[in-house]
């Protein structure tokens, strides 16, 4: 990775700061531009034929916001995927709060699983069961501590389905820390990361590697400093 720019967790905060604030792009614009991105990473690894069954997991927070995007871009190539909302509706806000409504009015297969952790975790395992993509956007570059249930089940889960589904991280593999490389407990082994803007410093690390497969560098429309 040496020709790529590689960041820390702050530094990658640092510039979407930079983007939002000081040069007024939109946050829901680096947002669209994430999600387009991985969208046709996952459309030309993967193909459209036969038509892939894509199941896309969607955290409350900004890389579930990804997720929406992808899903929405995914139905633009008449990839039909299903999004899981891990948590309850009311605390999806901001850019993915916008995304998410969009995917509702676009009457998209969407399901919220807000109920007892055993019963999210069953019913998780039951769309995966079916799966033959899985688009990770639990968690993000932000985590910190140890991942907790019913997110540390969930991963479990997506790891025990690579069997018979391929695996896309967006930004960076769930429960993964962004600056060590190491698993936060539990850890999303994905066979591709579609990461933004910059490497993060964990990547480097030698251990990484089983966690993030393959590690594509998408921008989101602005460059670097």
């Amino acid at each position: 990775m040496p020709d790529q720019p590689i960041r820390t967790r702050d530094q990658i905060c640092a510039f979407d700061r930079y983007c939002i604030d000081d040069l007024g792009v939109p946050g829901i614009v680096l947002m669209e531009n994430a999600g387009r991105q991985i969208a046709e990473v996952v459309r030309e690894d993967v193909g459209l034929e036969p038509m892939p069954h894509v199941v896309v997991l969607a955290g409350r927070g900004n890389n579930g916001g990804d997720g929406f995007v992808v899903a929405r871009h995914l139905a633009m190539y008449g990839v039909a995927a299903k999004v899981l909302l891990i948590g309850p509706r009311d605390q999806v806000a901001g850019d993915a709060g916008t995304n998410l409504r969009i995917l509702e009015a676009m009457d998209a297969d969407l399901e919220i699983l807000d109920a007892p952790d055993d019963a999210v975790l069953a019913r998780v395992r039951q769309v995966l069961e079916v799966a033959d993509v899985i688009v990770d956007g639990l968690l993000g570059t932000g985590a910190e501590g140890a991942v907790r249930e019913p997110l540390a089940g969930i991963i479990r889960a997506v790891n025990d389905a690579r069997d018979h589904a391929d695996v896309f991280a967006i930004d960076i593999p769930s429960g993964l820390d962004a600056d060590t490389g190491r698993p936060l407990g539990d850890a999303v082994m994905a066979k591709a990361t579609v990461t933004m803007a910059a490497i993060k410093k964990g990547f480097a690390a030698e251990s990484a590697e089983a966690y993030t497969g393959r590690v594509v560098l998408a921008d989101i429309g602005v460059p670097m400093p």
